[in-house]
């Protein structure tokens, strides 16, 4: 019985990684000198945060690959028929179709919490935004990869398989989850995942998709909600003409003498 212990395992990659995924590296190296009586503290601080994310991109990019190894490599093909058998055709089970639902549970959850007044990274405009752009990128990969590939369901309904969509749309939202509230608890985190990954398992409980669609499609989700949220700051600006403040002086008086702070972000 090793089929689920390797569907456990795949499933189970959507969660340790999540440290990796996300990881922001800040350097900051200040300089103190005096000028004409004023003591000058000048702070460079450096971000990789509108860096295109190559890094975090490589996990879903695996996993993207993966999914489209499958539809040729004899093994994986095997192993997507044994997951199959294991699920399902070895004990035909009643369809649970709350996938159907489960999949937005993760992006509605930032509109609840921020309903109750626990703010996330971004306001309502943005995060809107945002959530549209990411749907907008999944859902002309998955659908225009489905056309594509033109891969059977595992119940034989139609040949719309490959990629999965409920579960990139699942995966999608669970990053947005991540992303918008990543710095008020990690655990908001982890719950987006855990129901993102229970969505991708009963698309194989209920026979809707192999393992390989169901892999290819929480790699898409992720990587368009990452995407997003490099490019959309971009088109803020130009859609919207807001400019973030770079630079600051602030007067301050500290040991008997007057000190002007300088800040700028690059």
């Amino acid at each position: 019985m090793r089929c689920p212990k390797i569907v456990f395992l795949f499933i189970s990659l959507f969660f340790p990684l999540r440290s990796v995924l996300a990881q922001q590296i800040d350097t900051s190296s200040n300089y103190r000198y005096t000028v004409g009586g004023l003591q000058l503290k000048q702070s460079w601080v450096f971000s990789t945060e509108n860096r295109f994310p190559i890094k975090q991109l490589v996990i879903p990019a695996v996993m993207i690959v993966y999914g489209f190894t499958t539809l040729k490599n004899h093994e994986l093909l095997e192993l997507n028929a044994e997951v199959k058998e294991e699920l399902y055709a070895e004990n035909p089970h009643p369809l649970i179709h709350i996938d159907n639902y489960l999949q937005f549970v993760p992006a509605m959850t930032v509109y609840g919490l921020n309903a109750i007044g626990i703010k996330g990274k971004n306001n309502f405009r943005d995060r809107t935004m945002i959530f549209l752009m990411s749907n907008i990128i999944t859902n002309t990969a998955v659908y225009g990869i489905k056309n594509l590939s033109h891969q059977m369901r595992p119940d034989g309904s139609a040949y719309t398989s490959f990629p999965s969509g409920h579960t990139a749309e699942a995966f999608l939202s669970a990053e947005y989850l991540y992303q918008e509230y990543r710095d008020v608890s990690p655990w908001y985190g982890i719950a987006g995942y855990a129901v993102a990954a229970t969505t991708g398992y009963l698309r194989l409980y209920n026979n809707k998709h192999w393992l390989g669609d169901v892999v290819a499609g929480a790699g898409i989700g992720i990587a368009s909600t990452k995407i997003t949220y490099w490019l959309y700051p971009k088109l803020q600006h130009a859609i919207f003409k807001t400019r973030t403040l770079n630079t600051a002086l602030m007067p301050t008086y500290k040991d008997g003498a007057f000190a002007v702070d300088l800040l700028h972000q690059f």
